[in-house]
Formats: structure tokens, C-alpha cells, sequence
């Protein structure tokens, strides 16, 4: 059974920084890519941040860039969201999701449960 398992949410001070860890397992993920959504209440949920699971070929949301850092420990397989200077726009339900290089993120193979991130003035 694959799974995707989020952590590290939680409730952070403006400015502050937080790590997000999503841990899969059930299979190899080699040619897939990892991706970061988020959603907020009342908003579509959108991308925030992509790797593959090679390490390249990543991407940010332009309100992220700078402040995000996507990253892999392939040994724990373990994708990574580290987030700094944190603002209330972060604010959201924060999901991990894995899609192979052929399908649309619309048709994401495997999501998490998602985690929580709230930020607070």
C-alpha cells in the first residue's frame, strides 16, 4: 500500500520558519515528482512547490520563491518543504502529492492527509 504521510505543521509567529516532512512508502519513486498544495479555506488548492525525485527540475509559486525550499533524502525517502519568513498568506492545509512524469497533477496518483500550518501575527 503506498503512502504518503505529512508532518511538521503547526501554529508559527510571522516571520518564522517551519519544516514540512512527507514520508512515502509502498514503492519507488523514481520516476515520479513530489509536489507541495496547499489550501486555504474558501480558496482552490494550488501548487506551491514541485522536485523530482532525481532532485531537479523543481519549482516554486512566485509568492514562494525565496522563502521555500524543496528538497529530497532519497535514503529516508522524504521530501522536505522548509519554509522561512513565514507570512499569514501561508496559512493552510498543506498537502504532499506524487504524480509520474506523464500525469497531470489534476490526476495526482498519490495525496497525504495533509497538515496544518497556521500563522499568527
Amino acid at each position: 500500500q503506498v503512502q504518503l504521510i505529512e508532518s511538521g505543521g503547526g501554529l508559527v509567529q510571522a516571520g518564522g520558519s517551519l519544516r514540512l516532512s512527507c514520508a512515502a512508502s509502498g514503492r519507488t519513486f523514481s520516476s515520479y515528482r513530489m509536489g507541495w498544495f496547499r489550501q486555504a479555506p474558501g480558496k482552490e488548492r494550488e501548487l506551491v512547490a514541485q522536485i523530482r525525485w532525481s532532485g531537479d527540475s523543481t519549482y516554486y509559486l512566485d509568492s514562494v520563491k525565496g522563502r521555500f525550499t524543496n528538497s529530497r533524502d532519497k535514503a529516508k525517502n522524504t521530501v522536505y518543504l522548509q519554509k522561512n519568513s513565514l507570512e499569514a498568506g501561508d496559512t493552510a492545509g498543506y498537502y504532499c502529492a506524487g504524480a509520474s512524469f506523464s500525469t497531470s497533477w489534476g490526476r495526482a496518483d498519490y495525496w497525504g492527509q495533509g497538515t496544518q500550518v497556521t500563522g499568527s501575527s
